[in-house]
Parts: structure tokens; sequence; C-alpha cells
């Protein structure tokens, strides 16, 4: 909103020609290049290019106007290569020296994001002109060349309002609110723009209620909101989720007449879907006597919103008029909605159309090959990206970046990275998660270290990047650094802390972590939430999960689905079956995971009839293709049962490869119930899945150990040295005054070990005393914990 803001107010800037027509002009001939096929396919282009054939070159203003019209569709069609062929005929013309064309010209490079091109034409600009010199401030604002931008305003002979305007919407596109703040309060004479510019960053950056302060302000010094401003505080109003407040606006709408402006339109649509009233955004909708493309996607979206993707698409599939604009808004929609496949597909049927992609519709392409990992397509994208000569651009580099590190290519990433001129933090963010992403830790810890300028987004990334490879100590410690360098945390943060938490079980500190996000405000919806519950079900503190759960406002498939899990986890599994049946009350569609979670429930719980009841259900009523994770509970809950023959034909009846789980818990169950003869096949048929994987051995060598077959016990160990393999070790950890204690099997690393091991020496000593007085039997325990056991009590 800013940069169009901006556009807007530069437009109305008369652009004073020179009184003389060039003398190089005045002999110059008829262009000879007309004729030439251009690989640009825009109508508009061409039609520009047929008028400048047919316009008198002896006519100086008449043909400065269709040069000038030229430039103008070249920019907003990004034809760069077109353009510099209009560029080099002007320049032997003569016309160059003529500052309405020269600034058509400068602008024209700025949007085909060609920096070079637009020093070299600002160069050209004849003498000082504060709009050419605006431009240039804005287009290195608005790319995050700030030191470039403040040496422009320093040198400027004059500064006006757009000037202060431009640097406020760079430094606030890019999250330096501060920085935007203290420009704001140099400015000589505050105007609508720039209040309005201070407002749009505040809600661009999600300072929503500073946004409402500084309108409110805006007001009380007697400056007039406009349809810009009105726009940007609905935003905030929606952002705030203030919605019933929000009303209050259309009072002041109406007063100033503005309430049949499109623009605003579009904003009380957005503000109604936010308030769930997809009827009355439509009546708003369908009043609109101009309805633009922005009035056609605030729509696209408000069916979007209520989960009606379908309904969206044929709202599109309705639009009478479609352009890039839509075209990539229908586009991104489905990016953002977890469907990159139908983006890609709507992309052909776009080009079949006619049109191009612009940079908003390149950028959502490219995640959508990322999230795919499609690196054909990514790199035919990437190849038009460079053909047309905007690979520099931040708002490609980023995708760009992101799309081959989730293929896998982190060399080609760093490749893209290294040979854009301006990295903006953004792409240093990019670099950091693509490590982070493909295990490169050591490479992206580099990264943050050399990165410029952190934002919370960089913070985000590293800590992301550790809890992701399991480094959960290091990511908590990380976030402390990040507290003492003053960085504010947000859900993005507090979503990776929680998980840390949940892996290492620290409840004290997912505890901390929750008493954080209540002081800074965060509220926990479905997202923060359901990592909330997370935390604390893993912790071992079920009742706060629950407590958490039943106070979210809005409870979606994933949370009901976290909180089944939880419950079963935790040995609630009556509990989490019931759960499941108010889920299907309250007419929430489960997924595969909330079945994985209930076929877990009722394994443990020997319920075997209501578990095939589920296994059944899953299919016949809500079409889910049971996974190989679903048929190895199956089997977990028929071997619980002791029906391990059952169990066995299960797995053999398999409509695909059995996965090694499912031979694990046939094996497990065998060892409870003593069967020999099915626990032989069944670690065969384990060892034939994963030849590296001791516990078919361990469960096995316990089986016949159990038998008393000391023979075959001794066999089974000789094979595991055979293969190299040995038993993992068991690890176990304990909080104590905010800080995590691993331990291993014969661990000696521990500073305390000498008194550790003497509390263990104790321990075991009671437990024999007590299996003397009849109230523990040791033989329950397998062959290898009670060898330990006993080697304590020993020594």
């Amino acid at each position: 909103m800013n940069a169009s803001l901006i556009r807007f107010k530069l437009s109305r800037f008369s652009l004073h020609r020179v009184q003389h027509q060039p003398s190089h002009f005045l002999h110059s001939s008829a262009p000879s290049f007309y004729d030439q096929k251009f690989s640009c396919s825009s109508v508009k282009i061409k039609d520009g290019f047929k008028r400048l054939s047919r316009t008198d070159p002896q006519n100086f203003n008449a043909y400065a106007d269709a040069c000038g019209s030229l430039f103008k569709a070249c920019a907003s069609e990004s034809a760069i290569s077109e353009g510099r062929l209009l560029h080099g005929h002007v320049a032997k013309m003569g016309l160059c020296s003529d500052t309405f064309v020269s600034i058509k010209l400068l602008i024209m490079y700025i949007k085909c994001s060609s920096p070079i091109d637009s020093s070299r034409a600002f160069s050209d600009v004849p003498g000082f002109h504060v709009v050419a010199w605006n431009c240039m401030v804005a287009s290195h604002a608005e790319s995050g060349r700030f030191d470039v931008a403040r040496k422009l305003i320093e040198e400027m002979p004059q500064t006006n309002i757009i000037t202060w305007t431009a640097m406020i919407s760079g430094l606030m596109k890019f999250g330096r609110v501060g920085d935007a703040m203290e420009y704001f309060e140099r400015i000589p004479e505050q105007s609508v723009v720039s209040c309005t510019a201070m407002i749009s960053g505040y809600v661009q950056n999600g300072y929503y209620e500073d946004a409402l302060i500084a309108f409110l302000e805006m007001v009380e010094r007697g400056i007039m909101p406009n349809m810009f401003t009105f726009v940007s505080i609905i935003s905030g109003y929606v952002g705030l989720r203030a919605f019933e407040v929000g009303r209050s606006v259309l009072t002041m709408i109406v007063k100033l007449g503005l309430e049949h402006d499109p623009s605003i339109c579009n904003s009380l649509i957005t503000l109604h879907v936010r308030l769930r009233e997809v009827d009355v955004a439509r009546r708003i909708f369908d009043r609109m006597s101009t309805k633009n493309v922005v009035s056609w996607t605030a729509m696209l979206d408000s069916y979007v919103e209520a989960g009606e993707l379908d309904e969206a698409r044929r709202l599109f599939d309705e639009m009478p008029h479609k352009n890039e604009i839509s075209w990539s808004a229908m586009i991104a929609r489905y990016c953002q909605h977890g469907d990159p496949a139908e983006a890609l597909d709507l992309y052909g049927q776009m080009l079949s159309s006619g049109f191009n992609p612009n940079l908003s519709t390149l950028s959502s392409l490219l995640s959508a090959a990322a999230s795919l990992e499609s690196l054909s397509v990514g790199m035919k994208l990437h190849g038009y990206v460079v053909k047309i000569g905007i690979e520099n651009d931040v708002f490609i580099g980023s995708p760009l970046i992101d799309m081959y590190s989730k293929s896998g290519k982190t060399r080609d990433a760093r490749q893209v990275f290294e040979i854009m001129p301006y990295k903006s933090t953004v792409c240093w963010n990019s670099m950091i998660t693509g490590y982070s992403y493909n295990n490169e830790l050591e490479e992206a810890t580099k990264m943050f270290d050399e990165i410029p300028e952190r934002n919370i987004v960089s913070w985000n990334a590293i800590i992301a990047g550790y809890v992701q490879n399991e480094h959960c100590e290091r990511a908590l410690e990380i976030f402390n650094e990040m507290q003492l360098a003053g960085a504010i945390p947000n859900m993005s943060t507090f979503s990776s802390t929680l998980r840390a938490c949940a892996s290492v079980a620290s409840l004290e500190k997912g505890s901390n972590f929750h008493g954080k996000m209540v002081k800074l405000g965060i509220q926990y919806g479905v997202f923060m939430g359901t990592a909330l519950l997370d935390m604390y079900a893993k912790s071992g503190d079920i009742t706060s999960a629950r407590q958490v759960f039943r106070r979210m406002t809005e409870r979606n498939e994933i949370s009901w689905t976290a909180m089944i899990q939880a419950l079963a986890d935790n040995g609630l599994a009556e509990e989490s079956i019931a759960l499941f049946e108010e889920m299907q009350q309250e007419k929430v569609i489960p997924t595969e995971l909330t079945f994985l979670g209930v076929l877990f429930a009722c394994a443990h719980c020997g319920l075997v009839e209501k578990g095939w009841h589920y296994f059944k259900l899953m299919q016949s009523v809500y079409h889910i293709k049971p996974r190989g994770k679903h048929y190895s509970c199956m089997v977990d809950l028929l071997a619980r049962d002791g029906r391990l023959t059952e169990a066995e034909e299960f797995i053999k009846a398999m409509p695909f490869q059995p996965e090694a789980n499912a031979w694990a818990a046939l094996l497990n169950a065998c060892s409870i119930h003593g069967n020999e003869e099915i626990a032989e096949r069944a670690a065969m048929r384990l060892w034939e899945l994963e030849k590296e994987n001791s516990a078919g051995y361990i469960l096995l060598s316990n089986i016949y150990a159990a038998a008393g077959r000391w023979n075959d016990v001794s066999r089974i160990r000789r094979l595991m040295k055979e293969n190299g393999l040995k038993k993992s070790p068991g690890c176990s950890w304990v909080e104590v005054k905010d800080q995590v204690h691993a331990f291993l099997v014969g661990d000696e690393g521990h500073p305390l070990s000498i008194e550790i091991y003497r509390t263990l020496d104790l321990l075991t000593s009671e437990m024999m005393l007590l299996e003397e007085a009849g109230f523990m039997d040791l033989k329950t325990i397998d062959s290898d914990t009670q060898a330990n056991v006993e080697l304590h009590c020993t020594s």
C-alpha cells in the first residue's frame, strides 16, 4: 500500500519539459525498428510501438508523449528488453535531454528492478528534478539500500513530503519501525501522506495499537484522512481483531463521502470476512458500481477464509476481465492454502490465456515449486526470471533460495545469494533457513553470525534450525541470547521454544515461556494453543494440557488431534476415546493422525472391538485410506490382547509391504505372552526390513532368556556381534533448577556420578530386599535390566 501511495503522489507532480527541441532531434529520421518481432506478447506494448511508428518525429510533444506512454507500458509489464530497445532509440533521437522522457525512462528501469540501469538513467536526467531524486530515494529505500537513500537525501538541494515518506515506507517495509519513527518526527510539516505512511507501516509490521493511536493523533491535529488512510486503519482493526470497534470508522467514511470508493469497499469486505459475515461482505460486493481486481480478490478471500476454495475458484472463473493481478491472486491463494500443484496448473492456464507472470506471480510459483520440491519446475521459472532481468530483485531472490534449499540444492541456493548485488535481511534469513532444513547447521550458524542486521525472523530461523536438528538445549540458549539482544519474541519464536521444551520434557522452562506469552499479550488460538498443550502433555502435565485445550477460543482438527494423542500417550486411553467421540459430535472432521491417536488409545486399553470399529470407520465414513502406521496400531492392538496368530495373519494380508513397526509390535507381544514360534518368524521378518536395528535381536534374546534357552541367547548375541550391532544405551534425564541433566547407561561423565551411583546402589539393594519380602518380582524385568540390577547390587 505504501509503494502505491507514493506512486500515486508522484503521478500528481507535473513533469515540466524543456521548452526547446534538441537540435539532434530536428534532424533525426523516423525509427526503423517497428517491424521487428518482440518477445513480449502484451497487446499494450505492441499498440504502443504502433502508435509511436505513426507519430511524426518532428512533432516533439506528441513524439515525447508516445515514448513516455511506451516506457510506462514496459514498466507495467516488466518488459525490460523492449524498454532497453526503446531507450536506445530515444538516445539516438536525442530525447534523453527531455526531462519528461528521462524521468519516464528512469521509472521504467526502477519498476523493472534493474538498479544498474536506473542509476545510469538517473545520471542522465538534466539538472535537478525533485521527482527524479524522489524516485531514486524510493527505489533504494524499498530495496533496503538505506545508506544510499540517506546519502541521496543529504545531497538533495530541496526535499518535500514525498522524499520523507519514501524513506519511511522503505524502512517500514523492512521492519525498521524505530528508524521510520525518527524520520517521521524530522518532517517539518506533517500531511495526510506522511501520517498514512506511518499508519500503514505500523499495520504492516503488526503494531496495530500504534496504528490506531497514530490515526487518532492525526485526526486531532486536523489532518483529514483519505481513502489510503481508511484502507490501512481498517486493516489495523482487522489485525487487532477489534472488529466491533472497526465499525465506528464507518461514520467518518460516510461523512467524507467515501463509502462508495472501491478501495474502502474492498477493506470493508475484508473486515466483514474477519467477522465471519460472508453474506454482508457479498452484499457490499454486489452493491459496488465499480469492481476492480482488488474487489474480486477481496471477495475471493472471503470464500477462502470460510474454507470454500472451490467457491472462490468459481468466482474467479466468473470474473468478466482477468489480468495479471487476478491470475496472480488466485495462484497465491492456492499456494497459501496448501495446494501448490493446483497453483502450478493454474499458471499453465494463465500462459495459455496470453498473460505473462508478474513479480508477485513468480514469487508465488517459486514458493509452490519449493513446497513440491520440484527442482525442474523451479529451474524453468528461474530461467524465465533471468530472461526478463529480475533475478536480483529481493522478492525473487528469497523464493529462489528457498526453492533450491527445499530441493536439497544448498550450493545452488548459495550461488543465487552470492550473485545478488544487494542482499536484504530476508535473503540472509532464507539462507539460514535453507541450511537448517538440509541439516547443515554449521553453515546456518555461520550465516547467522555474519548477517549484517538481525531481525526477529533471523532469530526464529536459527532457533527453529537447532530445534529441527534436535539440538534443543542450544535452541533454548539462543532464545536467552535473543532476549539479551533486545529482540521481542513472537508466535513463531514460542512455537519453536515450546517444541524444544516438549522434546526434553522441560516443564519448568515450558511454563516460563507460557508466562512470557501471557505478558506479551500473545493469545493462544489454534496455532499457539496446540503448541502449548503439546508441550504440557509431553512434559507429563496433562492437567495443564486439558486446561489449555478447553480455554482455546478456537479449535480445529489439529488441536483436537493433539489433545486426543496427548491423553493416549499419558495413559488416559478411555478419556482419549471419549474426546474423539466429542470431536465427532462437534462436527470436526478427523484426519488420519486423529485416527492414529484413537487406535493407539484402543491398543493400550485392550479395546479390540472398538479398535476394529474405528479402523473401518475411517474408511467407510471419512474415506481415509489407512497407512502403514494405522495397520501397525491394529497389529499392536490384536497382539497385546494375545491374538498373536490373528495379528500375524493381519500383517500378511496387508495391501502393501508391512513396515518394520508392525513386526516389532508382534515380536514385543510375543515376549509378553511367551510365544517363541511366532516370535522367531516375526524376528526374521524384522531383520529383513531393518538389518541394522538391534531391537529385534534384543527382544528375541529376552524371549529365549525367559524360556531358559541360553544357547539361543548366546547365538543371538553372537549374530549381533558378527553384524556389528550394539544395544542402544538407555538414556534418561531430569530437570533440576532450570537445568536438564542427561544420563546414559554406564555413564560416568556427570560431575556427581560417584554420588549418583551410590544412590543407585542403595535403590537396587532395597529392590532386592523388597523382592525377598514378596513385594516385587525382578523376574518380570527383561534379562538385560535384571543383569544391570544384579550388577549394581553385587558391586
